[in-house]
């Protein structure tokens, strides 16, 4: 009996979620290549493994007993990967990381070019998710780490798998039509009858703005729930109300009609990277914490604010 890596992953997520939809979504491959997969694993089993109740898939006995090992067996292939990084040094090593836009345009390109130029041999690979969806990723195995947010008004609850290290401390600010806060700052509170644009509730910015608004005493009017902070500010150039936007993103094209205003009472949120506890003795990840770091220290966006 040959055992594939690739499949214990799929049996190990089926086993977390409960359905190959999510399974197939955690590791990014469709329902169908998943269901291929594992229909092959329990082939080279040669015993059924899985039993359909409804939309969801109940596993065997078997099932079970093999998820058991395959936790170990994936847990045994990290921590002999950790040994061979160790061994050779850091010189050759890939990891794949978890960004978002405003992270992937503001912090990594001066961060890798650094980093290639010093330890050419670590490859860093990129793979874009929603903010709230890159802590997960690491602690599946999907991804080896991923830039995480927290919000002074809205902290991110942490799973104990995971460490983190805080990378850079931004400020968020009020992006406004052109001339419609004449003074230049302003409280929150201050921008309460206008109409704002954020983005969803699910989102962990969205949530966060709300939150931060009810904190300083009302509930934003939102005309516009948008998740791109791009069309946000697109939206915003067009006179249609106010949102709020982070140092980094700022950084990302700034269509012509906006004023950004400072809020007189700050509202931080810290960039941090995540990964997992078993990785903290890998010199590759350390090395890309530090470039990252030095990326955001020349932007002016220093770890030493950094929220509890």
């Amino acid at each position: 009996m040959e055992l594939s890596l690739h499949r214990l992953r799929m049996l190990r997520e089926l086993h977390r979620r409960g359905t190959v939809t999510a399974a197939a979504a955690a590791l990014h491959y469709t329902a169908s290549a998943v269901s291929q997969q594992l229909a092959q694993l329990e082939r080279d089993v040669g015993a059924k493994l899985f039993e359909r109740l409804g939309r969801r898939v109940q596993l065997t006995e078997l099932g079970n007993l093999l998820t058991e090992h395959a936790e170990e067996i994936l847990g045994s292939v990290e921590r002999a990967t950790l040994a061979l990084e160790e061994a050779q040094e850091a010189r050759t090593v890939r990891l794949v990381a978890g960004v978002w836009a405003s992270v992937a345009s503001g912090l990594l390109p001066t961060a890798l070019t650094a980093l290639a130029g010093e330890h050419p041999g670590i490859e860093v690979r990129t793979r874009e998710l929603a903010p709230e969806d890159t802590a997960e990723a690491v602690r599946d195995g999907t991804l080896d780490l991923s830039f995480v947010i927290d919000y002074s008004d809205a902290p991110t609850p942490w799973d104990g798998g995971l460490e983190r290290a805080v990378v850079a401390v931004e400020r968020l600010h009020a992006a406004v039509p052109r001339g419609a806060v004449p003074s230049g700052s302003a409280s929150l509170d201050e921008l309460a009858e206008h109409p704002w644009i954020l983005a969803s509730p699910k989102s962990h910015f969205g949530r966060a703005m709300r939150t931060a608004c009810r904190r300083h005493g009302f509930a934003p009017k939102i005309n516009h729930e948008v998740e791109e902070q791009s069309t946000a500010m697109a939206m915003v150039g067009a006179g249609l109300g106010v949102t709020l936007v982070s140092d980094l993103g700022l950084r990302l094209l700034r269509p012509p009609g906006i004023d950004v205003v400072a809020l007189t009472t700050p509202l931080l949120r810290t960039v941090s990277i995540a990964y997992r506890r078993t990785a903290f003795r890998r010199p590759a990840l350390h090395l890309v914490i530090e470039a990252v770091r030095a990326s955001a220290a020349e932007l002016g966006l220093g770890t030493e604010s950094a929220l509890p």
